[in-house]
């Protein structure tokens, strides 16, 4: 079984391009069924059946036979990486049939993205100022994330050479690799211009080594800036804005595609810029902009109660 769940996810790493983020939770979700497929007595994955793939998801789900109870969206990941790995081994040849073909993740409600108002994001935005290069950095990957409404692993992950700022793109890398243009504003670009200029520098001198590293945004020893210490400037940027709102690196995603919506932007332009391979998964912030259409109408409009 080992085996097998390792030539999986070598197939997901080297033929699907999966980014080392969503790698490591297809690993964690399979060694978690690998393990309990080896505590009912089973060490090849052929041996599986429907019932299994069904009590595991059960188990998940309710957090009994030694698993702890996940919630809804964690159990339907879960079993979706399950459902994938059965259908590749099928596909391939390596077992006869596909145990988990009729098991299906289990469905959650809608979960609406939360944003910000334009006001609060442009306060959020504009919150960390001055001309020490931690500064410009940080002002530069919030215009950014909000002019772009890049994950926050591809704006950290963004090279210079993704940068055209004299036509005010930037290229990003999503998931799987996928790559996409994206224009950015006269705000951002002026930003990420006085980082290149005079921020960038002094954190590139503390490199080590003869190379240099290409990294858009860097660390204070000259590495690429990580996830981690991304996620904290945006905390920082929102308890200096006097935002008591969670805020996280996606905030600014979420807002960027409602903000757009709300200005009468069509939902597939919307797609593409977010980089959502279905227009479906845009489509929920359309529901967060007619929230608010109707919110406005139920208190402007005087026949509206």
């Amino acid at each position: 079984m080992a085996e097998q769940l390792q030539g999986y996810l070598q197939h997901l790493r080297f033929e699907r391009g999966l980014s080392v983020n969503t790698l490591s939770a297809y690993r964690a979700d399979l060694r978690r069924y690998g393990a309990w497929l080896h505590a009912r007595g089973m060490d090849d994955l052929a041996e599986v059946h429907p019932s299994d793939v069904a009590a595991y998801a059960a188990a998940l789900a309710q957090g009994h036979d030694g698993l702890p109870r996940l919630a809804t969206r964690s159990v339907s990941r879960s079993v979706t990486s399950v459902r994938r790995l059965h259908r590749f081994l099928a596909e391939e040849g390596i077992t006869a049939q596909d145990p988990a073909a009729d098991t299906a993740p289990p469905r959650e409600g809608l979960r609406l993205p939360k944003a910000l108002g334009i006001d609060e994001t442009i306060r959020l935005v504009e919150a960390i100022g001055g001309e020490e290069p931690a500064r410009l950095r940080g002002r530069a990957l919030l215009e950014l994330l909000y002019a772009s409404g890049a994950r926050i692993s591809e704006a950290v992950g963004a090279d210079v050479d993704d940068l055209d700022l004299t036509e005010g793109l930037v290229r990003l890398y999503g998931k799987g690799g996928k790559e996409r243009l994206v224009p950015v504003g006269g705000q951002a670009v002026a930003a990420l211009d006085a980082w290149l200029v005079r921020g960038r520098p002094a954190f590139a001198a503390r490199q080590r080594g003869t190379q240099r590293a290409g990294a858009l945004f860097l660390n204070a020893r000259g590495g690429r800036l990580s996830r981690q210490s991304a996620w904290k400037l945006i905390k920082e940027a929102a308890g200096l804005a006097g935002i008591t709102a969670e805020v996280s690196p996606h905030t600014l995603r979420h807002s960027f595609a409602t903000h757009l919506l709300q200005g009468g932007a069509d939902v597939r332009v919307v797609q593409e810029l977010l980089g959502h391979a279905s227009v479906t998964t845009t489509q929920i912030y359309t529901k967060v902009s007619q929230d608010a259409l109707l919110e406005v109408y139920a208190t402007a409009h005087p026949r509206a109660r």
